[in-house]
Parts: C-alpha cells; sequence; structure tokens
C-alpha cells in the first residue's frame, strides 16, 4: 500500500486535492505493485534468499543474532556466514597468539579457510567472558552511582520540603545550635589554661552578634566547655529572636527559606564537581591494595558531611549577617463612591452614561467621594523588601472611565496612561514595532 501510494503520488494525484481520481487508481495501481512484489518474492527464492556476511564476530551474541535475523524470516530461504581473523578484538583478547603459532607449526597457508565446530564454540565461549565482563562492570559503575543517589536523596528531600513552603524555622534554630556548638568546642580543646577566649569570641562574633561579655568568662575557674555551649547558645537564639522581631514574622519566614535555597544549590553543585573529580582519580587506590570502590564510599562521605557543615555554617552566617533593606509599599489607590455612598466597580463606572447618577470624576470629585478607611490594608502595612524574591506585589490601579458634566469622557487611574501598542497582539502575529519580526521573537520575547 505504501508503494501504491507512492506511485500515485509521484503522478501528481494527491488523495486530498483529488480524492475521486485518486481513489478510482488505486485498486489498479494496488494490484500492480502486489504483482511487482510477488515477482520479486519469486525471484529472491530462486537465488536463494539473502545472504548475510559477516566480517568479524561481535563481543555480544545479542548482536551476531540479531545480523543473522535478517536472512530466513518468515520462511524464506537465507544463509549467514561469518569471517573472522586472528586480529579480530574478540580474538586477541583469548590468546589467539597460540593458535597462531599452532598454525605455523602446521604450515597451514593463510588463504585455507578454517572450518570447525570447535572454533565457533569457542568463539561463543569467549563471547560469552566478554558479556560476563562487561555485566561485572555496569554493576560495579551501579555500585558507584548509589553513593551519588543516597546523597542526591537527602539533598532533594530538604529541598523539595523547602520548595514545597514548609516551616524551617525550628530546624534553622537547631542549625544555629549545632553551628555554635562546632565553633566553641573546636577553640575550647585541652585545659582550661590553654584556652583563647579572644579567639572564640572574635570568630562567634563573626557567626553572630555576641552579646556576652569575655571578662565574665576569663577568671571562672569552675568553666567547662558545656556551660560555654549552654550559654552561647542561649545567646545565639535571642540573637535569632531579635532579628526575627526586627524583620517581621512573615518576612523572616521568607528570608529563611530564601537563604536555605540559596546556598543549598550553590554546595549541591559544588559538591558535584569535587565527586565528578574524586571518581575520574579513584581507581589509581587499586595499585595500592585498596579496593577503589570502598575507598569511593569513605570518601565520598567524608566529603559531603564536610559539604553539609559547611552548608550549615555559611546558612547560619547569612541569617544574622545578610542586610536586608525595606521599604514602604507603593500605596494603594482609594475606592469610588456613587451618590447612594456605595464603592463603585470599575465595571459601573465604564458602563454608565451621561444621564445616570453618577457624579463627574475629575480630579476633586474622586477626593470628595474618596470612601474613608478605617485602618490601612494588611499589603500596605507590611514592608516590601529588596532582597531578591521577597517583594511582594504591590496592589495594581484601577482603571476606569465615566463622562464629565460636558458629556465627554474622562479617564482615571491606570486608563489615563498612553494606550499599550502591544496590548492583545499575537504571539505569531508581526510586531508592532515594524521590525517585520513576529510578535513573540521581537517585543513578546519577555513575556
Amino acid at each position: 500500500e505504501f508503494l501504491a501510494d507512492q506511485v500515485l503520488q509521484n503522478k501528481g494525484i494527491d488523495p486530498v486535492e483529488h480524492a475521486d481520481e485518486y481513489e478510482a487508481a488505486w485498486p489498479e495501481t494496488l494490484a500492480a505493485i502486489e504483482q511487482q512484489v510477488a515477482d520479486e518474492h519469486n525471484e529472491v527464492v530462486e537465488l536463494g534468499g539473502l545472504y548475510v556476511l559477516g566480517s568479524e564476530r561481535h563481543e555480544s551474541r545479542r548482536i551476531d543474532n540479531q545480523l543473522r535475523g535478517r536472512s530466513g524470516r518468515q520462511g524464506d530461504p537465507g544463509e549467514s556466514r561469518f569471517y573472522l581473523s586472528l586480529g579480530d578484538d574478540l580474538m586477541r583478547l583469548f590468546k589467539s597468539d597460540i593458535i597462531d603459532w599452532v598454525l605455523q607449526t602446521l604450515k597451514v597457508p593463510d588463504d585455507m579457510p578454517i572450518e570447525n565446530n570447535r572454533v565457533s564454540k569457542s568463539v561463543q565461549q569467549a563471547q560469552e567472558q566478554v558479556e560476563a565482563m562487561n555485566f561485572e562492570m555496569r554493576k560495579n559503575v551501579l555500585k558507584y552511582d548509589d553513593v551519588m543517589n543516597r546523597q542526591r536523596h537527602a539533598i532533594y528531600g530538604d529541598r523539595r520540603r523547602v520548595l514545597e513552603g514548609a516551616d524551617v524555622e525550628e530546624q534553622l534554630r537547631g542549625t544555629v545550635n549545632t553551628v555554635v556548638e562546632q565553633y566553641v568546642r573546636g577553640l575550647t580543646e585541652g585545659f582550661i589554661e590553654d584556652w583563647d577566649f579572644d579567639a572564640l569570641w572574635t570568630q562567634l562574633g563573626t557567626l553572630y552578634p555576641v552579646s556576652l561579655d569575655v571578662t565574665d568568662y576569663e577568671d571562672r575557674a569552675d568553666l567547662t566547655v558545656e556551660d560555654l555551649v549552654a550559654d552561647f547558645q542561649a545567646d545565639a537564639q535571642q540573637a535569632y529572636d531579635a532579628r526575627t522581631e526586627a524583620l517581621g514574622e512573615e518576612t523572616m519566614r521568607e528570608f529563611e527559606r530564601q537563604v536555605l535555597l540559596t546556598v543549598l544549590d550553590r554546595k549541591w553543585r559544588e559538591h558535584l564537581y569535587e565527586m565528578d573529580y574524586l571518581r575520574e582519580g579513584i581507581g589509581l587506590r587499586a595499585m595500592a591494595q585498596r579496593d577503589p570502590l570502598v575507598e569511593y564510599q569513605r570518601e565520598g562521605g567524608d566529603m559531603f558531611n564536610a559539604m553539609m557543615e559547611a552548608f550549615m555554617e555559611e546558612v547560619v552566617g547569612y541569617l544574622f549577617n545578610l542586610q536586608v533593606q525595606v521599604e514602604p509599599a507603593a500605596p494603594q489607590v482609594g475606592l469610588v463612591a456613587g451618590a447612594d455612598g456605595k464603592a463603585l466597580t470599575a465595571g459601573d463606572l465604564i458602563a454608565s452614561g451621561p444621564d445616570d447618577d453618577v457624579p463627574d470624576l475629575g480630579t476633586e470629585s474622586v477626593e470628595q467621594h474618596r470612601l474613608p478607611m478605617a485602618e490601612e490594608p494588611e499589603l500596605i502595612k507590611r514592608p516590601a523588601l529588596k532582597a531578591k524574591g521577597l517583594q511582594p506585589k504591590a496592589p495594581r490601579p484601577m482603571a476606569y472611565s465615566a463622562p464629565g458634566e460636558s458629556g465627554e469622557e474622562k479617564k482615571t487611574g491606570a486608563a489615563t496612561a498612553t494606550a499599550d501598542p502591544y496590548a492583545g497582539v499575537g504571539r505569531n502575529a508581526p510586531c508592532p514595532c515594524g521590525s517585520g519580526k513576529k510578535y513573540k521573537m521581537c517585543h513578546g520575547r519577555a513575556s
């Protein structure tokens, strides 16, 4: 049927434009094509069918069988034959030099073909060994990938919870305590006489605003590491409360999520590059009689733990030290009231005519008919942040129009702005700027 369709279309008979002519010529053309195919089939059968000639054997039996399967399909005759050389990759892997030595010893001519079932069986066994080697290699690669897969699940689980809007305050407070404890224990090793209090206060001062006085601790003979950890953790939590109060509850929660996502994404990308670098050279550990897989698992785990510690430390530093500049949101346009004191919508104002009981909406009229507000809306009270992703959307001003005293239509609000020449333009329509390009490839690219 495909060949018949091609013949008709080559004659210029299109099945859509010349449907009647196509239907009339279809039976005759199809019968001619079927007769041609039958004649060619008989000719192929007389010649012995398809003959598959292979220049070498593949290391996978599946590939050889697929090639053999091209001949003798559906009961048709066919034959396949493969020619091998001692220089083939498959033969070189399995001591072909011994076979070459035997052939030279027996003085077998180079042009004499060697056909024997033992040779075919030996080649098949060689293929099985190569397949087993490839299987072990793939299984080994899977073990390496499993190391990254476990780390990926841990990172993506935390990231998904943040993206879904989960409250991360408790998690971050625990992170603050963990980082503070690591700082204190790292700088208070050994006896109390060896502790460097100035360095401890300096290091913690770079992490969060410390309010504890170093002189209160230098002369305490009964001071322990646990006391320092508890005092600094309590001080850090007070600083966290002060930070929340300064920014506002809602702003602080959004700020926490933004910091977590930003630092986590950057640290994870850096970790992926480091793991790739480790994977490239881990095979050299075998020269030291060490299992590369075990070494990769151990060092990969150590690198992941180090990355998480650096991630937590950087998050805490950003939470306390990153400056967030706030500014008041744009003022909201007041509502307009009609003669009966009820608020009018934009649709009501546009639909009103000159004879309706709608007051003139000039500038003075709008100010006189502004509805009093008991208190500012919540959106106006909330500060707008300049930090990326933290600025709330300002309310869009109402656009409306209505007739004035002279009967002419006056526009107020956003309607007074110049009409947008790109409003309502289709994506595939020519751009109104006159460039000759489509709108989606010109001024519509940003949208």
